[in-house]
């Protein structure tokens, strides 16, 4: 479906076969998981056990404060991983997993993780790798909060969510996602998330259609 990537550069058409998706080895080692659209996965402060990937679908990471102030981290897809700190040991999860759509995801124990990276060298190689670029799209993220305005941080996160650069045909189908979850990423409001929406529509850089289509025209807002 959908996956978040790291750096945003000029489409790669690629015509040949897709390469293996990443960790796709837990998809026969693991425990396969089906959530509901806003079923809850796991929440903050529930006990750190089981690293997720996602095979199908988009889970939203939100994060609660000790005043109570609620926050999205982020919005993960296909090949994402999450709850990856169990494997340093860590004892809770600090923040709580949401299917935003439909989800199918596979789960494996911290054991499971662990015995798995013991043996497997490329499983440890792959992981490194993982983590490198999901901290890249976090600095990203801090750097855009700091110098783009929120048109370019909204294009910006419809772009990743629709993999934008990682083949395709110039445009890509996500499930709708609801305004007020995209102005919590982008950190404004609904009402600006909603004014910039329609522009993109009226411009022909997104479609709605049920779901919600973004074509690789849009990239041009951060040209400018």
């Amino acid at each position: 479906m959908i996956r978040q990537t790291g750096h945003l550069g000029k489409p790669q058409r690629n015509s040949t076969a897709k390469s293996r998706p990443a960790f796709s080895w837990l998809l026969t080692a693991g425990k396969t998981m089906r959530y509901r659209t806003d079923q809850t996965i796991f929440s903050q402060g529930d006990d750190c056990e089981d690293v997720h990937y996602i095979e199908d679908g988009l889970v939203k990471l939100t994060l609660v404060s000790p005043r109570g102030k609620s926050a999205v981290l982020g919005i993960l897809g296909q090949g994402d991983l999450f709850g990856e700190r169990c494997i340093s040991g860590e004892a809770l999860y600090l923040t709580s997993a949401v299917a935003i759509v439909e989800c199918t995801l596979v789960k494996m124990s911290r054991r499971g993780m662990l015995r798995a990276l013991d043996q497997q060298p490329a499983v440890a190689r792959e992981l490194i790798h993982y983590l490198l670029i999901h901290n890249h799209r976090i600095e990203e993220n801090l750097v855009g909060h700091f110098f783009h305005s929120s048109e370019k941080r909204l294009a910006r996160i419809l772009l990743r969510l629709a993999q934008y650069g990682k083949g395709g045909a110039g445009k890509s189908v996500l499930p709708r996602i609801s305004q007020d979850t995209l102005a919590e990423m982008v950190g404004t409001t609904r009402s600006r998330v909603n004014y910039f929406m329609n522009q993109f529509r009226k411009a022909g850089l997104i479609r709605y259609n049920g779901d919600l289509e973004v074509r690789d025209s849009l990239y041009s807002v951060l040209q400018d």
